[in-house]
C-alpha cells in the first residue's frame, strides 16, 4: 500500500491532502469495497467533504488533511482485518470509523485499534465466530479475562450477556472451569410463579429462554441436555439457585463440638475438610424447603435440600485421575448405582479434626483400657482383665500412684500406692477420677467416652482409641485384602463414641448388632455363661499414618496384613424427608467444605464455576450480596444489567445500582460500562436508546413526573419500564 501527500500552503482553508492506497492483488476489490460498493458508500457518507475515487486496485482520497488521515488509517485497518480472512461488513466499517474518530478527538484510551477489536475471536461454533464488535465490548471481554468479578452495565442490545456466555463456554471448553451456572431473577412474576400453569420448569422457562437461546448458538444443541443432566451447565432463576441449604437443626462441627446450623452466625468457626477451623462468611435463611435424607453406606447420614451441593467422584473419575465433581442432591437421585456398585464416593477428612487441647484427669490410653476391660462399678476396688501382661504393665505405667497387682488368671487389681503418713481412708486414684467423670458405677453396657476426651486434641483421641482397641478390638486379616480393625462392645453409647473417634481421625466405621438371644453361651471358670446383652460390632478402617494398636501382637498382625488400606465412603441412598425450615452457610475454606452430621463433608459454595447473573438490575440489595458472597475458589462471576430498566416493585432498591457505590475501587472487581454506541442489534435500537436518554435528561431537568410519569422515577430513583427488555444481543 503506497501513499503520497501534498500540502497546499497559503490557503485560508484547512490544510488539504491527498492519499493513495493500493490493494494487493490477492484481495479482490469487492472485499474492500463491498458488494455493489456498499462499503464504499458507507465511507463516502462518513466523509462527505472528501473526494474518494477508485481506479483498478488503487483508491485515492483528497480533502482536509485530518479527514484524509482518518481515511488512510481506516483502509489500513480494513486491510489488517481482511488479512485474517474475516470479511468486512457495513456495520464493522461504521464502528471502525467511530473508533478512529474517538481516538482522533482524544476520547479513546488504551491504544486498541479497530483491527484488534474486530479480529478478537472468543468462540467458534459450526462455522460461526463470536467476537466483540466495539471498543467497549473488547474492553469488557478483556476485563472478564483479567478480573474475578465483572459487572457489564448498559442498555439492551449491547451484547452484555451474550459475550459473557461466550466467555463462559470458552472457559468450560478450555477446562478453566468445571461448570457454568446461568441465573437471572424472575421478578417479572414477582418470583411468585404458582399462578402460572405447568411444571416448575415450564413456569420459569420464559424468564430463562434468552439464556437457552444463547447456549444453542454456542454449543451443539444435542450436547446441551447431556451437560445439564450432568450438572456441567445449570440454568435456574436466582431464587432457586440460592437455596443450597440444610434444616436449621442439622448439626455442624465446630472447634467446641456440634452446633445446630441455625444457630451459626457470621464469624463463627466451623471445621473444614482439613480438620482445621474455618470462619463462616455468610448465613442465609431459606424458609421452608423440601428436604432429603442423604445416607452413606456406613450408616452415616444428614439432611439437606434438593439443591444442596456435594463434592463426589466416581470410580471412573478415580481411575482417570479426574478432579472431584460438584453435584446437587437432586441430580444424584436415581443414579446412585453403576451396575451393582455404588457410584458416588464422598471425601473424608484429610487430617484429624482439630479441637482445643485440654487437660484430662487420667492418661487417655489408660482410660481406653479401663473403658474396654476395666471394672468400674465402685462396689469393689477397680480391676482390669487381660490375657496380655503387656497391657497390665502399660496400664500401671500410665497411672501414677496406682499399682496393678495380678490376682489370678486374667484378673488384676488396681491398688492405690500407699505412702508413709497416708490416711487409710484416702480414695483410690482410679475411683476418684471415675467419680469426677461420672463413670463410677458404669457397667459393660453403660460405659461411654467422656466429652473431655471425645473433643480433645487428635493425640488424646488416638491414644484413647488405641486403649479401646488394644483391650476389646483386634485386626481382622483377609486373604488378598487389606486389614480391617474390629471392635466389640455391649454399650450402645460406647459404640457411638468409638465411631465418632474413628470418623474424627479421618476413618470410617461400620456397625452391626449381634443379638444375645439364641447365641451359644460362653465358658468362664469351667461353667456356661449366657449372654445378657446384645453385642455391637464396629468394623473400622483408618487412614494411613494412624496407628490403631500399641499392643505388640495386634500391631504386628495389622502391619503384616498390609495395614488398613484406604478408607472410603459412598452415598447409599437419597430419600425425601418432608419439609423443614432451612438455612445455608458460606465458609472461607479453600475447597468450601465443612463437616456436618456424622463427619460428612458437604458444601454449598460454587468452586471452579463460571457464574453469570443476567438482568441484575432486578435484584434487591440482599439478593446481590447473597449472590456475590457465594463465590468459590477458582470461579468467575459476570453480572449484567441495565439500571434504566428496573422491574422491581416501587420503593425497592436495585442491588445493581447500590453495588457500584459499595464495590467501586475494590481490587479484582471491575465495572464495564456500555452505551448506545455498543448496541449490536438493528441500528434503530441505538437511536431509540439515545432518544430515551435525551428525554430523561430533559424530564429530570424540568423536574417532571412522579413514578407514573414516563420520565419519572420510582421511590429509589430506578426508572421503570413496561417490558422485560431481554437484551442478549447476538453477534
Amino acid at each position: 500500500m503506497t501513499q503520497t501527500t501534498t500540502n497546499q500552503a497559503g490557503s485560508p482553508r484547512a490544510p488539504q491532502a491527498t492519499a493513495r492506497f493500493t490493494v494487493p492483488a490477492k484481495h479482490p476489490m469487492v472485499t474492500v469495497l463491498g458488494s455493489g460498493d456498499s462499503l464504499l458508500r458507507v465511507i463516502e457518507q462518513a466523509f462527505p467533504a472528501a473526494d474518494i475515487h477508485v481506479r483498478g486496485n488503487e483508491i485515492s482520497a483528497s480533502g482536509e488533511a485530518a479527514e484524509v488521515d482518518l481515511i488512510q488509517r481506516l483502509f489500513d485497518e480494513m486491510m489488517l482485518v481482511l488479512r485474517t480472512g474475516q470479511p468486512m461488513t457495513e456495520d464493522a466499517v461504521e464502528r471502525s470509523i467511530s473508533m478512529l474518530r474517538d481516538q482522533q478527538d482524544g476520547k479513546g484510551s488504551g491504544g486498541e485499534t479497530p483491527a484488534e477489536v474486530l479480529t478478537q475471536n472468543i468462540l467458534s461454533n459450526r462455522g460461526r465466530t463470536i467476537r466483540p464488535k466495539t471498543l467497549n465490548q473488547k474492553r469488557y471481554v478483556d476485563a472478564i479475562d483479567k478480573h474475578t468479578v465483572v459487572f457489564g452495565i448498559g442498555p439492551a442490545g449491547t451484547g452484555k450477556t451474550y459475550l459473557a456466555m461466550a466467555k463462559a463456554v470458552q472457559a468450560l471448553q478450555s477446562k478453566q472451569v468445571n461448570r457454568i451456572i446461568l441465573t437471572r431473577p424472575a421478578v417479572e412474576a414477582g418470583e411468585r410463579l404458582g399462578f402460572l400453569p405447568g411444571t416448575l420448569y415450564e413456569k420459569i422457562d420464559p424468564y430463562l429462554r434468552p439464556l437457552y437461546d444463547a447456549l444453542h448458538d454456542m454449543l451443539d444443541p444435542d450436547s446441551i441436555p447431556r451437560l445439564m443432566a450432568a450438572g456441567t451447565i445449570e440454568v435456574a432463576p436466582l431464587a432457586y439457585m440460592r437455596g443450597r441449604a440444610q434444616p436449621v437443626f442439622t448439626k455442624v462441627l465446630t472447634p467446641d463440638g456440634w452446633r445446630p446450623i441455625g444457630e451459626l452466625q457470621v464469624g463463627d468457626m466451623v471445621t473444614g475438610s482439613d480438620g482445621a477451623p474455618t470462619p463462616v462468611l455468610g448465613v442465609y435463611p431459606q424458609g421452608e424447603k423440601d428436604i432429603y435424607r442423604v445416607t452413606a453406606q456406613d450408616g452415616s447420614w444428614t439432611l439437606c435440600c434438593g439443591e444442596h451441593l456435594w463434592t463426589v467422584r466416581t470410580a471412573a473419575d478415580r481411575r482417570r485421575d479426574r478432579p472431584w465433581r460438584v453435584l446437587e442432591t437432586k441430580e444424584m437421585v436415581g443414579k446412585l448405582r453403576a451396575a451393582h456398585a455404588r457410584r458416588y464416593e464422598l471425601p473424608l477428612l484429610t487430617a484429624p479434626a482439630a479441637f482445643p487441647e485440654q487437660e484430662v484427669p487420667m492418661d487417655p490410653y489408660a482410660m481406653g483400657l479401663l473403658l474396654g476391660d476395666g471394672c468400674l462399678t465402685g462396689s469393689t476396688t477397680p480391676s482390669f482383665s487381660t490375657a496380655d501382661p503387656e497391657l497390665a504393665e502399660a496400664l500401671e505405667a500410665s497411672l501414677p500412684g496406682v499399682a496393678v497387682r495380678h490376682k489370678r488368671g486374667p484378673d488384676y487389681i488396681l491398688n492405690r500406692v500407699k505412702k508413709p503418713g497416708d490416711v487409710v481412708t484416702l480414695e483410690n486414684p482410679v475411683t476418684r477420677v471415675m467419680r469426677e467423670l461420672d463413670l463410677l458405677g458404669s457397667r459393660s453396657n453403660t460405659k461411654l467416652v467422656p466429652d473431655a476426651y471425645l473433643y480433645n486434641s487428635a493425640e488424646i483421641r488416638l491414644a484413647l482409641l488405641q486403649g479401646l482397641l488394644d483391650s476389646d478390638g483386634g485386626p481382622v486379616a483377609q486373604t488378598d485384602r487389606t486389614c480391617r480393625v474390629q471392635y466389640t462392645t455391649t454399650s450402645i453409647l460406647l459404640r457411638d463414641d468409638v465411631v465418632s473417634l474413628v470418623q474424627s481421625l479421618g476413618g470410617v466405621a461400620y456397625t452391626r448388632r449381634r443379638a444375645a438371644a439364641g447365641r451359644s453361651p460362653g465358658r468362664a471358670k469351667n461353667r456356661n455363661v449366657g449372654y445378657r446383652y446384645d453385642a455391637h460390632v464396629v468394623d473400622i478402617r483408618l487412614p494411613a499414618g494412624i496407628e490403631p494398636f500399641r499392643l505388640s501382637r495386634k500391631r504386628e498382625k495389622y502391619h503384616a496384613a498390609g495395614g488398613g488400606g484406604r478408607p472410603m465412603r459412598f452415598i447409599d441412598s437419597i430419600e425425601p424427608a418432608g419439609r423443614e425450615e432451612a438455612v445455608c452457610i458460606q465458609v472461607a475454606a479453600e475447597d468450601s467444605l465443612y463437616v456436618t452430621q456424622d463427619y460428612l463433608l458437604t458444601h454449598n459454595t460454587l468452586n471452579d464455576a463460571f457464574i453469570i447473573l443476567d438482568e441484575a438490575q432486578n435484584t434487591n440489595p440482599e439478593q446481590m450480596k447473597m449472590f456475590l458472597t457465594r463465590l468459590g475458589f477458582e470461579s468467575k462471576i459476570v453480572i449484567t444489567g441495565d439500571v434504566t430498566q428496573v422491574d422491581l416493585p416501587g420503593g425497592t432498591k436495585s442491588g445493581l445500582r447500590q453495588v457500584r457505590e459499595i464495590l467501586d475501587g475494590v481490587d479484582d472487581v471491575h465495572f464495564s460500562m456500555l452505551d448506545s454506541s455498543d448496541v449490536v442489534r438493528h441500528k434503530l435500537v441505538s437511536r431509540i436508546v439515545d432518544a430515551y436518554e435525551r428525554y430523561d435528561v430533559r424530564a429530570d431537568g424540568a423536574g417532571a413526573g412522579g413514578p407514573g410519569h414516563p420520565g419519572g422515577r420510582s421511590g429509589d430513583g430506578d426508572r421503570h419500564r413496561p417490558g422485560s427488555g431481554h437484551g442478549h444481543g447476538k453477534h
